[in-house]
């Protein structure tokens, strides 16, 4: 008997990207072989879809329904929208690392600020290189995803930082991922190495210029961390109205360490921020806080998983969604609990604001508990802005929109001021300031 695989007319699309994309995508020939097998994954599996159970509440092959072409390599017009993309963006003191449509533009990084504290090379350049036997090491993860595969098999450039032992770096460093090109798809991955006793500050921003509109995102970042380090990640994600970003994350924590992560969304008809976190070194702290902020139709996804892999560690999730309109939030968060793990402290608490009847959430607080020496649990909420402060507010002559401005402020207050650097917090707190404006 023979068996064949039907494709949908998304797979078909995909194939032939690949097949047309396969000659400019860097690497060496053992890298286009992972590459390959990177993409039968995909084409085997096809986009998510709502009986996977990860991915329930975000049905890509319903709500994107195709994969865009691939991005055409920046051009000097292209650059120059990038340019103007980056500075309305910027962070004030930070060190500027820029992908413009996938590819990585140094006339508009401070690769010379860097200097000595970080080492930096881009994911194109490693994956030509046919001298590097481990190359082809940095497209493989170990997971069935079918996004992750097709990453792998179509990521075009990125990113490659590696702190030394007890470096501490004296600025934050912004990987600025700009899009410029509607109607393409951009594929980049990045690798973060933080050594020993090291301490950094990273911060991703995803933004698209005035003439991208319906492109997509598909991006991943291994982050690595050793023992005894510090390490803030800030996310921000600000792309074009229609545009979808979907985002995987892989972090591996030493002991010893302190990691405090933070995510914002503010833009993307459909977004999908998916994390997964193994704390591997005793005495470790990891904090992770997050913020949608949604309009509209969009859908705003965040889904983490936080593996508790040694004892002696502690975890903490607070994450806040405001949903207005017809918008969508969906937050599903796991806490793995090895059966070494004992003495694991970890709590996850999620809540959600509705400000309109349509608007809709979908809090899924997981945990998986293998050991008995615990400290554990989760919370989830959803509700409209209370009535009573909201009366409080406009009895003292507030319009009813100002009124709401301030406490969904202090709603998600809780989570942006989790951000230990001051210049920061009041970056991102302008920012959900910006939102408020444009919804009122």
């Amino acid at each position: 008997m023979n068996v064949a695989v039907a494709k949908t007319g998304g797979g078909r699309a995909v194939s032939d990207l690949f097949a047309s994309a396969e000659g400019r995508l860097p690497g060496a020939p053992a890298v286009t072989a992972v590459r390959r097998e990177a993409f039968e994954t995909y084409e085997r599996l096809g986009l998510p879809h709502r009986r996977i159970e990860e991915w329930k509440y975000t049905d890509l092959r319903a709500l994107v329904g195709k994969v865009l072409p691939l991005a055409a390599a920046p051009d000097a017009a292209a650059l120059k929208r990038a340019a103007d993309a980056v500075k309305a963006h910027a962070i004030a003191g930070a060190r500027k690392l820029v992908l413009v449509d996938g590819v990585f533009a140094p006339d508009l990084s401070d690769v010379a600020a860097l200097g000595s504290e970080v080492d930096l090379k881009t994911l194109s350049e490693v994956l030509n290189n046919e001298a590097n036997p481990v190359a082809a090491d940095l497209l493989r993860t170990i997971t069935t995803d079918a996004v992750i595969s097709l990453n792998a098999a179509m990521a075009t450039d990125g990113v490659l930082l590696s702190i030394g032992e007890g470096v501490e770096v004296s600025a934050p460093i912004q990987i600025v991922h700009v899009a410029t090109a509607g109607g393409a798809s951009t594929y980049t991955r990045s690798h973060v190495k933080v050594g020993n006793r090291a301490r950094a500050t990273i911060i991703e921003s995803f933004v698209g210029t005035g003439q991208a509109g319906a492109y997509q995102v598909n991006d991943a970042v291994l982050v690595t961390v050793g023992d005894d380090a510090d390490v803030a990640h800030i996310r921000l994600m600000d792309d074009a109205p229609d545009a979808v970003n979907i985002t995987s994350q892989f972090v591996t924590v030493g002991a010893n360490t302190k990691v405090n992560f933070f995510n914002m969304t503010s833009g993307a008809a459909v977004s999908r921020l998916q994390g997964f976190i193994t704390l591997a070194g005793e005495g470790s702290e990891l904090s992770i806080n997050g913020v949608n902020l949604l309009q509209k139709t969009e859908h705003g996804d965040t889904t983490l998983v936080v593996d508790h892999a040694v004892p002696n560690c502690v975890s903490r999730e607070i994450f806040r969604a405001v949903i207005d309109d017809r918008a969508h939030s969906v937050f599903q968060g796991r806490i793995i609990v090895r059966p070494d793990a004992q003495k694991t402290d970890g709590k996850m608490m999620t809540r959600a604001l509705l400000l309109s009847d349509e608007a809709e959430a979908d809090n899924k607080p997981e945990l998986e508990i293998f050991a008995d020496d615990v400290s554990c649990g989760h919370g989830a909420t959803a509700g409209a802005l209370d009535d009573t402060l909201l009366f409080y507010l406009k009895a003292r002559g507030l319009p009813e929109k100002q009124a709401q401005a301030l406490l969904i402020q202090a709603f998600v207050g809780e989570a942006i001021e989790q951000i230990a650097d001051d210049g920061l917090r009041e970056h991102v707190i302008g920012m959900a300031e910006r939102w408020l404006e444009r919804r009122s």
